[in-house]
């Protein structure tokens, strides 16, 4: 990928509270560049970012603030904050953005988040995969309902559930399984239909009973 096809990330955070001065590398194969936007982050409203990396200690509030400031606009939000709890990362991955729990990824990881929030995937780094599971597993007889949801795929549709809720995008899925990336997104769009998901975000919560599941039609 040529430099001038890299995407542009604005880090929204607090002055010299980024932990990776380097990044992005000169060889990273997906961010050109990064640009640093401060709280209140009145300067997203002067460019178009390809995606935007919060960081920051509390994502209950800081979050929803900078929702605000991108005011309704489409970009794409990847959140890294040292908070570990159910609550908070089953929160950020209900408003959609990607979560990050501080040393639990690498510079790698945040650039292969960044490509894939640009394509519609929501990446958890290990931690916040556990966290969110951990929330499904909480909610009250949410078991046979999660059962019920999860019968109505088949044994390969139910094989690509469980490696996209654990934060791999159709690509590295297809790797996995063996099978091509076209095949992997035919399997995800006839998933998202039968669990009436609107993509991948809403199908991994439907999948792991974090959040109340619409009524679906068996197929």
């Amino acid at each position: 990928m040529r430099s001038s096809q890299r995407l542009t990330v604005a880090l929204a955070c607090a002055e010299d509270d980024w932990p990776h001065e380097g990044w992005p590398g000169p060889d990273d194969p997906y961010v050109g560049r990064a640009v640093r936007v401060d709280p209140p982050y009145d300067a997203l409203h002067e460019g178009e970012p390809d995606v935007v990396v919060l960081r920051c200690a509390e994502p209950a509030t800081s979050f929803p603030g900078l929702l605000r400031a991108l005011g309704g606009r489409g970009v794409p939000v990847i959140v890294v904050s040292p908070r570990t709890d159910t609550e908070t990362v089953v929160g950020v991955f209900r408003g959609g953005a990607g979560y990050l729990a501080e040393g639990d990824y690498c510079t790698h990881m945040l650039s292969s988040a960044v490509m894939a929030a640009t394509v519609g995937h929501t990446y958890l780094s290990p931690t916040a995969c556990a966290a969110l599971r951990e929330g499904a597993r909480r909610m009250p007889a949410a078991g046979d309902a999660i059962e019920r949801l999860r019968a109505l795929l088949s044994p390969r549709e139910r094989q690509v559930m469980e490696l996209l809720s654990t934060g791999l995008g159709a690509q590295e899925i297809g790797l996995r399984l063996r099978l091509s990336e076209k095949t992997i997104r035919n399997n995800l769009s006839n998933i998202y239909a039968k669990l009436d998901a609107r993509g991948s975000t809403d199908a991994v919560l439907r999948w792991l009973g974090a959040t109340p599941a619409a009524p679906v039609l068996r197929m």
